[in-house]
């Protein structure tokens, strides 16, 4: 073993004996961020080498969610920004997130998938790929892990309301039963991720110190790491820092 990466394997050991008994979010909610740029600065001519080698990188970080006891992260692989970019760019990026979905979703792994953004924007053929794999995890106890993908903060928010109106009306409600019953309660409800705990830490790759909406309603609260190196250079050692970073902080929930 070369010395550098001996001396990575004692600061990881040290760092993860130090989050002993210590306080670890729940639930970690993380944007992908960074891949085209590896790949330009690795050299490739093809920034969706970038790409492959992120969603490949993804399983590594689930494992290290696994062996740290984190039972929830949200993954955004796919914003409705990144649905305007050149044809020739996009159609291969979907491809790539919709294979690694699947591998996620492969009979050999322990991961419990749950599709959350605007399934409708996307191509039909992807939309019913990843939903088909959402199913077949659907009994799995392993890591609870959100494939952000057709997603936006603001148009979650947007939809959540939308829901929320379809909903009363369908249920014969008025107008003013509605404004009535209209709160942050009632709009949580109807968010993709409704039913689960907000994310406690949210940690951005690339250098970027900005959520672009990620979680816009539900991070509120959340703490924040933000990671110089691009996603492929994420180590297990950058996430034991943050969890290690998490710890030490005082969460004052808006107090």
């Amino acid at each position: 073993m070369r010395l550098p990466a001996l001396v990575y394997r004692l600061y990881e050991s040290r760092i993860a004996r130090g989050l002993t008994g210590g306080a670890l979010p729940h639930h970690i909610g993380v944007i992908i961020d960074g891949n085209r740029r590896w790949a330009r600065k690795s050299g490739l001519a093809n920034v969706n080498d970038g790409h492959r080698a992120g969603a490949a990188h993804i399983a590594n970080l689930l494992q290290w969610c696994s062996e740290g006891g984190i039972p929830m992260v949200t993954l955004w692989l796919l914003s409705t920004d990144n649905l305007r970019r050149p044809d020739d760019e996009l159609q291969p990026l979907l491809s790539i997130i919709t294979d690694v979905v699947d591998d996620l979703a492969a009979p050999d792994q322990p991961w419990k998938l749950r599709m959350v953004g605007a399934m409708d924007v996307l191509p039909p053929w992807m939309a019913t790929r990843l939903s088909a794999a959402e199913m077949r995890t659907a009994d799995r106890t392993g890591v609870e892990v959100n494939i952000a993908v057709g997603y936006g903060g603001r148009q979650e928010i947007a939809d959540a309301v939308t829901s929320y109106l379809r909903t009363g009306a369908a249920a014969g409600r008025s107008l003013d039963q509605l404004i009535d019953g209209l709160d942050v309660d009632a709009i949580g409800d109807h968010l993709y991720t409704s039913g689960q705990p907000d994310p406690d830490l949210v940690i951005r790759t690339s250098g970027e110190q900005r959520l672009s909406g990620f979680l816009l309603w539900q991070s509120a609260h959340s703490e924040y790491w933000f990671y110089e190196a691009d996603w492929p250079d994420f180590r297990r050692v950058d996430f034991l820092r943050a969890l290690r970073d998490y710890a030490a902080r005082h969460r004052r929930f808006g107090e």
